[in-house]
Formats: structure tokens, C-alpha cells, sequence
């Protein structure tokens, strides 16, 4: 009974397509509005009717049979939408025909860009569809507007449209109606924040005709989803058009998306299972709010440097002169730079990004938001594109409310290969933050919050937190590989500034350079030495410049002496190379199931759960050139030669095959076994090499490396340090290292040591190739979070591979 095959349907199935295929003896002329009318007359339609009712099979059929019909029923629901943002809607009728028009077109638009014949449909003047009083037999459509601006403009006025999407300021007892085209849409911004001091009364149903408009804004935005992925960063005409002066609406719809995110709170008063008892109309618009930003946010060259601040009453706005990029919310956002307006956007994203982590007595009881991914896009945008808003972040200890929740995603994710996006993402983000000093320094702050993560239980700083994070080397899956470089660079960057470590964050810096440094792993691929390069050039830092502080560290150093002295005399002949790869193989043959120890590693905090392991079958091994990495600035970080794994995004029955941008480095097997730490990572990383291609290491290359390992600052404090400590133990008869860390804390090497060297940062530099990456995240985060109406479900996608589970 709910097949469209059928022409003979109730008056509520009048969106059936069938009335368009070419079966019909006559094909409806545009001129025809009785029929045409039809298809967005009906008032009791929601959007899932619409999708239930105009099948996939149907769009395509029409589109192939009878394509002039398709077209014109394009034009005639666009043109709907431009008469009714010319009116302002008025009667409850016109706003049902217009939300009717705005459904239609999201369920067919991705029809139109799956086909690469149909994809320049919208960007071209339709026959007759010129300026009034334009003869039909005239070819000149220089009149006209392509049907995609129209479409966009339109979508604009209705934003912003009083009784419709925003509250009428028209005085009480007036039946004059507010004039559309004449309103100043800077005093109907949504919320109160960046550039607007009043908060309007919440109105769900203005809420719920912006999200139905913002849903078709994504679906015109989509069609980047349908062509393949490529290193030249090919701006979206769509996205190009609607951030450019001709929409008059820019600076007002960036403000109010912008303000209704960082403004919301999904918490409230918190009362528990309030979002159980109650509709939250506003976290539906919220969440599309940042996937519309996210997405309008795409710059060419990266962010202008503006010379121009963003001016915040609503006449100058309107007045404002485009200063920097030509993508007007990327203009408009890297001129904010009022204090208080970073303090909003900062509290805002902070607070929910937050949000997954509150904790309560009752279960489930506080609402916990979904779209932390878009979130954590946005504020990577933010510091990318606005350099002020990257220094208020790092001014104060801010910073760390949004570094906990990063670390609590990452740590949750890291064992999960559908959520290997998430984690890049967040490396990303921390290698940026990193890169500037002050969010060192302000790592040195104590960590009192207890968040629900499977880490090994300390005392200590924040620095400690995000130090003993990078278990992830040793415990997540092998498609993490290609971040080591990363995630040690990012230690690296902070390293002179972390006054005290503790013993748990000293010895797990210890563990990674044990695994790290024995010789089956040094030879295994040409690039492994330099993983043992940043771990000794962060205990040169540690010792260099914040050595008062960290006599956890010197102490681990002293016991763990003996990695470094088999550093200094690692031997490069031939048979010892030999040996190395010969234990290696064995290593990838034998397999062994350790019990997890009971040590002060691998207890972890109250509350904690491992992370979710990946699901089998969700891995393909597959490879793809993608040209480009993002650029460190040190000269001994090696040429970055790409390769992409393919990482999953999961979600209900789907799942999403992303191209990820990744240091060319081999990939490591999933252990299930639970280790001891430093066991673990021996056994991860012997299989480092199994799928690299075949590499065959010399002692002329060996050689080419060892003499520039950094030793010579740690090997001076061996050297000074051993013999007191062990003279110490002797003469006093020492069994407890807390007699042994008192004597190192008021020790001294001033003088002793080599010249201090100079502090080198490795900062994140754009490039095509992570903005490919970004751009394609981002895209098959939308696509599966807008799965009520399945917008993109069942479309040739061509970004990314999706694959049923």
C-alpha cells in the first residue's frame, strides 16, 4: 500500500513522482500550476513523509526518463521558496507550502549531484526563467540568476524571515507586515553572544523551520560529497556563492549560528532526566548550526591576516567593508578579537565538549550531546583561521578545559577503528595548541578533575595527564602508527616548559624509548631512529632547562641507565644487523598470551572503562596516494611521503572509508592480549615493519644516525650522578627511593653540563593535503550524523566509501 508505482494514490500521496514519468500521455507544461502545486499543497506532510514517499528509484527514474519534468519541478519549488521570502509568508498556508518546497528539495537534491550531467543544473539559467516580461522566444537569460543563487538567496531571506524563523518586532495591534526585503537582519541575529546583546524568547517552532532550512543549506552544500578526492583544493561554487557579498544575510547568519552553539546549554538547571521528559527543539538546531559552519568555513590559502577588527553594533555592521579572504564567515571570523567574545566561544565550546565526560550518582540522568566531532572541528578552525583567538586560549589555564575532553575522546577512541578519525583530529589539534609556548606552561597547572579514563592512577600536573595519554602508542590498534611522530612531537614542543613530572609520567617516557630503541625495532624501516631521536631530545630539554623540578625523571633515568649505554655502543655490523631481523621474525611468529601485572601502570582510575575494541571485519587493508602532510619545522623531521590507510566511521548499519593523510610509516597488527606495558609495546611494534615494503638496512646507514643520536647531555649527568646515588645507597644503607629522590631534588648540575642547546619548536604548517583531510572528516562525520531524514542514504558518494555492516 506504500508503493509510489501507482498513480492512483490518496490525496496525501500526492508527492508521488509517477505523475512526472513519461507513462503519462501528456507531459505537464510549466505553465500548468494546478499540477505543479500539488506536489507541496499538501498540509499535514512532515519531512519523513517525504522521504517515504518519493523513493530513490522514482528521483532516478524521472531523472533519466523524463528529465525536463525534474527540472521544472527544480525551478517551480525553488521559485516557491523566492516568493515566499519575497512575501515574508505571511499566512500559515504560504509557510506550509514553503517548508513543503524546502523537503522536496532536500530529498532530490542529491539526486541531482550523484550525476555528473545533472550537476551543472543549478548553476545554469533555465529557459524562460528570466526577468519578468522577457519574451520566451528571447535566448538572452543575462537577466536571470543561476537557479542555485536564487535558491541560496532565497534560503537567506527566509533565516531571517519575522513569524517564520525569527520574532516579529512589529508593534502589538499592527496588521502592517514586516517588509522582508527592507528588515535589518542584524537586529533578528538568533542569540545573544559575538556582536548581540539580546537574547530573544525561545520559540520552538522558529527553531524547527531553521533547522528544516539549515538541513536543505547542508544538502546544496553536499555536493563536494560527490566528487572524488583530490589534493587540489577545489572550492564548492555553492559555499562560495552564499559566503560572498551578494547575500546580504552573511554577517548575521554567521553571528547567529556562531552565537546559538556557544550558547547553548544541553545541561540546564540540571534536573535529572529532564531530556527524557521534554523535546529539545534547540539542540537539533544547534548541532546543524556547527555543521553549517563547519562546512562554510573553507578557505584557498589559509586565513589573511586582517588588519581590521570585527565592529560589533548592528548599523557598522551592516556597513562593514570585506577586508582579507572573500569567504565572508571566514573574514568575519578572523576579525573577531573583543576579549569577551573569545571568553563566550571559548566557555561555550568548552562546556560541551565537556558535556560526555559530567558524571552523576544516576545513571543516564544528565543529557550527553553527540556532535563533539563537529565540535572539535570548529575550534580547530577557530585557532587556524583567527590567531588572536589561539593566544586568549593560551593566556590563561582555559586551555585545559578543552584539552581534558580531547584526551578523554582520543583515550576512548584509541582502540576503536571506526573512530580513527576522531583520534587524528585530536592529535591535530594538540600538535597546534603545542606549538606555541604558553600552553606548556600552562600544563604545569595540577590535575584535580577526576575524569572516567583508563589510565594509570597519579598525582600530578596536566602535563602528567597528557604524557601518560600516549599509551595510546602501546595500546591502541595499528592504524595509529602513522600518528607516532606526531604524538612524540607534541611532547617534544612542551618539553622545556614542564617543571615537574611525576614518577608514573617519568617511567612511561622510559617504556616508550625502551620499546623504541632496541635494535630489531631501530632496523626494522628506514624512519624507526626517529622516534628515539624526540624521546632523547625530551629528556635533553627536561634536564637543559627543568631539571630542579624533575628528579622523578633524573631518578627513572639513573635506573633505567642502561638503555642509553646500549644506545651509545649500538652496534652496526653486519651480523648484528642480521640478528635484529632474525628476532624480529620470530617475533612475528610467536605468539604469546601475558597475564595483565598488578602494577602501578595498569591500575586505573575509579570509574574508568578500557576502551571499545574494534569490531572484526570492519578492516580493509588498502592503500592510496595522497600527496602532502603537514609540515614540521625542523630540518631533521625526514621528507613526509604520504600514504592512506582507510579509517571507519561507524554508525547504525553504515560505515564510512575514509582517506586519511599519514606519515608514511608501516602499519601495526591488533594485539588482544593484555601485556605489561613495556612488553606490549615490544610486541606491538615487532610487527612495525611486517606490511612495509622491503627494506634492508646497512651498517653505513646505521652509522649515518648513530653519530648524531643526542646523548652527550644525558650520559654528563650519568656520569655525575651514578656513583653519588650508588656512594649514597652504600654509605647509608638505602632501600627506599624516597631517601634517593630528597638527595636529587636538592642536587645541582649548574656547570657541569654541556651549553644548554636551543629550543626548537616544530609548528603545524596547512597544506593541501590536511585540508583534503579535513574536508573529507568532515563530510562523513555530516553524513552520518543526519540520519533522521537519511539525507545522503543510499547516493552514489564518491569522497568516501561507504560500506554496509
Amino acid at each position: 500500500s506504500g508503493s509510489l508505482s501507482s498513480c492512483r494514490l490518496q490525496p496525501s500521496r500526492s508527492l508521488s513522482f509517477c505523475r512526472l514519468q513519461p507513462s503519462r500521455s501528456l507531459c505537464p507544461p510549466a505553465t500548468d500550476h494546478a499540477f505543479w502545486d500539488q506536489f507541496w499543497a499538501d498540509t499535514a506532510t512532515t519531512v519523513q513523509d517525504v522521504f517515504a514517499l518519493v523513493p530513490a528509484a522514482e528521483i532516478r527514474a524521472v531523472r533519466e526518463e523524463s528529465p525536463s519534468n525534474l527540472a521544472t519541478l527544480c525551478y517551480k519549488a525553488v521559485e516557491k521558496l523566492v516568493q515566499g521570502a519575497d512575501s515574508g509568508c505571511p499566512s500559515e498556508k504560504e509557510r506550509q507550502i514553503v517548508l513543503n518546497c524546502i523537503r522536496l528539495l532536500t530529498r532530490i537534491l542529491p539526486y541531482i549531484f550523484e550525476d555528473a550531467d545533472w550537476r551543472g543544473f543549478f548553476w545554469s539559467t533555465v529557459p524562460g526563467a528570466g526577468r519578468a516580461g522577457q519574451d520566451e522566444g528571447d535566448d538572452d537569460d543575462d537577466g536571470a540568476r543561476p537557479l542555485a543563487e536564487s535558491l541560496l538567496l532565497a534560503v537567506s531571506d527566509l533565516l531571517f524571515c519575522p513569524d517564520f524563523t525569527v520574532q516579529s518586532h512589529k508593534r502589538t495591534g499592527s496588521d502592517t507586515a514586516e517588509d522582508i526585503q527592507s528588515i535589518d537582519s542584524c537586529e533578528y541575529i538568533w542569540e545573544a553572544g559575538v556582536g548581540f546583546a539580546q537574547s530573544p524568547p525561545l520559540n520552538y517552532t522558529h527553531d524547527l523551520n531553521r533547522t528544516e532550512l539549515l538541513k536543505l543549506l547542508l544538502t546544496c552544500f553536499s555536493e563536494a560529497m560527490y566528487l572524488p578526492p583530490s589534493a587540489d583544493n577545489i572550492l564548492n561554487p555553492w559555499v562560495t556563492f552564499f559566503c560572498a557579498t551578494d547575500n546580504r544575510h552573511a554577517l548575521p547568519l554567521f553571528t547567529s549560528l556562531l552565537n546559538v552553539v556557544c550558547a547553548y546549554d544541553a545541561v540546564g538547571y540540571g534536573i535529572p532526566y529532564n531530556h527524557l521528559m521534554f523535546s529539545d527543539y534547540r539542540e537539533v538546531l544547534v548541532e546543524h548550526a556547527v555543521q553549517v559552519l563547519i562546512v562554510t568555513l573553507e578557505h584557498e590559502a589559509g586565513p589573511a591576516a586582517a588588519q581590521h577588527s570585527l565592529d560589533h553594533s548592528a548599523s557598522a555592521m551592516e556597513d562593514l567593508e570585506p577586508v582579507g579572504p572573500d569567504n565572508l564567515f571566514v573574514n568575519y571570523l578572523s576579525r573577531i578579537h573583543r576579549e569577551e567574545d573569545f571568553s563566550f566561544i571559548l566557555k561555550g565550546l568548552a562546556r560541551l565538549m565537556t558535556n560526555p565526560l559530567i558524571q552523576t550518582y544516576l545513571p543516564n540522568s544528565a543529557k550527553k550531546i553527540r556532535f563533539h566531532q563537529e565540535l572539535l572541528v570548529l575550534f580547530w578552525k577557530l585557532c587556524d583561521f583567527n590567531k588572536k583567538f589561539l593566544f586568549f586560549v593560551l593566556k590563561s589555564s582555559d586551555v585545559l578545559d578543552v584539552l581534558v575532553p580531547i584526551l578523554f575522546y582520543l583515550n576512548d577512541a584509541r582502540a576503536d577503528q571506526s573512530r580513527v578519525g576522531l583520534v587524528h583530529i585530536g592529535v591535530f589539534i594538540l600538535l597546534l595548541l603545542s606549538g606555541e609556548r604558553n600552553f606548556g606552561v600552562r600544563l604545569n597547572k595540577p590535575y584535580s578533575v577526576r575524569v572516567p579514563m583508563d589510565i594509570p592512577v597519579f598525582t600530578g600536573t596536566h602535563a602528567d595527564l597528557l604524557i601518560i595519554f600516549h599509551k595510546i602508542i602501546t595500546s591502541g590498534h595499528q592504524r595509529l602508527q602513522p600518528l607516532f611522530d606526531c604524538l612524540l612531537t607534541i611532547v617534544v614542543n612542551v618539553s622545556p616548559y614542564l617543571k615537574s613530572l611525576s614518577m608514573v609520567a617519568a617511567n612511561k617516557l622510559l617504556h616508550l624509548l625502551e620499546a623504541f630503541s632496541t635494535n630489531w625495532f631501530l632496523f626494522s624501516a628506514s624512519q624507526n631512529h626517529h622516534l628515539v631521536f624526540f624521546l632523547l631530545e625530551v629528556f635533553n630539554n627536561l634536564i637543559q632547562y627543568q631539571f630542579d623540578g624533575n628528579c622523578n625523571l633524573v631518578y627513572a633515568i639513573i635506573r633505567k641507565r642502561n638503555i642509553f649505554h646500549q644506545l651509545a655502543n649500538l652496534s652496526s655490523d653486519p651480523a648484528t644487523i642480521h640478528k635484529a631481523l632474525q628476532m624480529k621474525k620470530r617475533k612475528k611468529t610467536t605468539t604469546a598470551i601475558i597475564s595483565r601485572i598488578n602494577s602501578q601502570e595498569t591500575i586505573s582510575m575509579e570509574g574508568s572503562r578500557p576502551a571499545i575494541p574494534a569490531e572484526p571485519g570492519t578492516l580493509k587493508a588498502s592503500l592510496v596516494a595522497i600527496p602532502g602532510t603537514p609540515p614540521l619545522l625542523e630540518l631533521s623531521m625526514h621528507a613526509c611521503i604520504l600514504q592512506s590507510t582507510f579509517p571507519y566511521v561507524c554508525y547504525c548499519s553504515l560505515t564510512i572509508r575514509l582517506s586519511l593523510v599519514t606519515i608514511m610509516v608501516p602499519l601495526l597488527p591488533i594485539k588482544e592480549a593484555f601485556q605489561p606495558e613495556s612488553e606490549l609495546a615490544r610486541s606491538r611494534l615487532s610487527s612495525v615493519s611486517s606490511s612495509a615494503v622491503y627494506w634492508n638496512p646497512t651498517p653505513d646507514w646505521v652509522l649515518s644516525w648513530k653519530s648524531k643520536l643526542p646523548l652527550q647531555t644525558i650520559m654528563r649527568l650519568l656520569q655525575v650522578l651514578v656513583p653519588q646515588v650508588e656512594k649514597i645507597c652504600i654509605d647509608k644503607g638505602l632501600t627506599d627511593e624516597s631517601e634517593i629522590l630528597k638527595f636529587l631534588q636538592h642536587g645541582t648540575l649548574v656547570g657541569l653540563l654541556p651549553v644548554p642547546h636551543p629550543i626548537l619548536i616544530r609548528k603545524y604548517q596547512a597544506n593541501a593535503g590536511t585540508a583534503m583531510w579535513f574536508r573529507t572528516y568532515m563530510w562523513g562525520v555530516i553524513y552520518l550524523r543526519n540520519v533522521d531524514p537519511p539525507i545522503w542514504y543510499d547516493t552514489d558518494v564518491r569522497l568516501f566509501e561507504i560500506q554496509r555492516i
